[in-house]
């Protein structure tokens, strides 16, 4: 039994299809339009620490990457959340709430790969040599080949 992936779609043709991405896909536009406007309003130097998370019943929820942004935001809360409310997609808007969420690191480039020890990779070969199956066979030998540096004696 072989696995056969589905033909793949436009994407215009998944978002006229599914509802559920449809809502999905109005809601990251709207979040979007929402953080374009809230930069609008902060100081340059905040614009890249600060991120809207959510707007629902009157409250605006916003995402700030140390402390120290939040507390820099906190004491501009009252101008912020008078000039947001002059905006129609802010109407509503009562209160503005800031947590702190650090900044997630950027993903690692490349784990390190395990390495065989001399005798695991002999065994491997010796095992692979035995194998009447080719395809069997290449992929023990592709583990052999997988090991440690020799150590050297200087």
């Amino acid at each position: 039994m072989t696995f056969r992936p589905l033909p793949a779609r436009a994407p215009a043709v998944l978002l006229r299809g599914t509802k559920t991405l449809q809502q999905l896909f109005g809601e990251a536009q709207r979040l979007a339009r929402l953080q374009q406007l809230l930069e609008s309003q902060l100081q340059p130097a905040a614009r890249m620490h600060c991120q809207v998370a959510s707007w629902r019943h009157g409250c605006l929820l916003l995402i700030v990457t140390d402390g120290q942004w939040a507390t820099h935001l906190r004491y501009q809360q009252k101008r912020l959340l008078r000039q947001l409310q002059t905006c129609k997609e802010f109407a509503g808007l009562e209160r503005i709430l800031i947590k702190v969420q650090p900044a997630t690191p950027a993903p690692q480039s490349r784990r390190a790969q395990p390495r065989l020890t001399d005798s695991a990779a002999q065994t491997l070969r010796s095992t692979a040599a035995g194998i009447a199956d080719p395809r069997l066979r290449a992929a023990l030998e592709r583990l052999a080949s997988h090991t440690e540096p020799a150590a050297r004696d200087d």
